[in-house]
Order: C-alpha cells, then sequence, then structure tokens
C-alpha cells in the first residue's frame, strides 16, 4: 500500500470516529421522572373513562331498564328488523304479535327498540275492540 493512501484512510477513520468520542455521556434520567409519567397515564385513563367507558355502561343500563320495563300492548323491533307488538312477557322471553293470529316467541336480549307511539295506538286499538265487543254482548 502506498503510504499516502493508508494515511488518507487513517485520517479518515479517525475524523469519523472521533464524533462518538467526543460525545458527553448521556443524562441519566432525573430521579423524579416517574412524578411526570404517572400524572400524564392518569389523565388518559380519565380521558378514555370519560369518552369510552362511561357512555357504554350507560347505553346499557338504559336498554336493560328499556327490556325490563316491557309490557303487554308495546311495539317493538327486534333486532332482525321484525316489528310487532308485545303480546305476553314472561321471565326471559317476550310473545311478540307479528300479524294476525301470528305470534312468535323472542328472547328479551332480540329486542332493539321500543317504539313509543306503539302505546298509544295499541291502546287505542284495544279500546275500540273492547267497545265492539262490549256492543257485540249487549246486543246478544
Amino acid at each position: 500500500m502506498r503510504p499516502v493512501m493508508f494515511t488518507s484512510l487513517v485520517i479518515s477513520t479517525f475524523l469519523m470516529v472521533m464524533p462518538v468520542f467526543g460525545q458527553d455521556k448521556p443524562a441519566a434520567p432525573a430521579p423524579g421522572s416517574w412524578g411526570g409519567l404517572i400524572p400524564m397515564m392518569l389523565v388518559m385513563f380519565l380521558i378514555i373513562y370519560f369518552l369510552m367507558i362511561r357512555p357504554e355502561q350507560k347505553k346499557q343500563k338504559d336498554r336493560q331498564a328499556m327490556v325490563n320495563n316491557l309490557k303487554k300492548g308495546d311495539k317493538i323491533v327486534t333486532l332482525g328488523g321484525m316489528m310487532g307488538l308485545v303480546h305476553n312477557v314472561k321471565d326471559n322471553t317476550v310473545m311478540v304479535k307479528i300479524a294476525e293470529n301470528t305470534i312468535v316467541e323472542y328472547t328479551k336480549t332480540a329486542i332493539s327498540t321500543v317504539l313509543k307511539e306503539g302505546n298509544e295506538k295499541t291502546q287505542k286499538i284495544e279500546a275500540v275492540a273492547e267497545e265492539k265487543k262490549d256492543s257485540k254482548e249487549k246486543k246478544k
């Protein structure tokens, strides 16, 4: 090897390696570094709790109350989209009238929503049906 090439190789290697040795040692974490991390984790947990967990618990509570308050005559929609009137309520199931002379049994978990207008309309229909029944009995 030529001495000039060797010298330039040594000098270039030396220039590349020297900045590594010239750096200061990385600072050790300060003893109080956990003091900044823990409050940040608590803030993140609170944000997740109030934006995700709490609303979901509220939805579950409202749904459970809706299912527990089912009564005869309520108009409901099932998860499958079937609409009908509650004919009878049992412990875990509901008998739903979906057409004339057609009653289907669903579990309470299969009920998606209870429609508010169903109560008023069915009460009017039942009242009219009772009046017709009474008038027929009076005619006899």
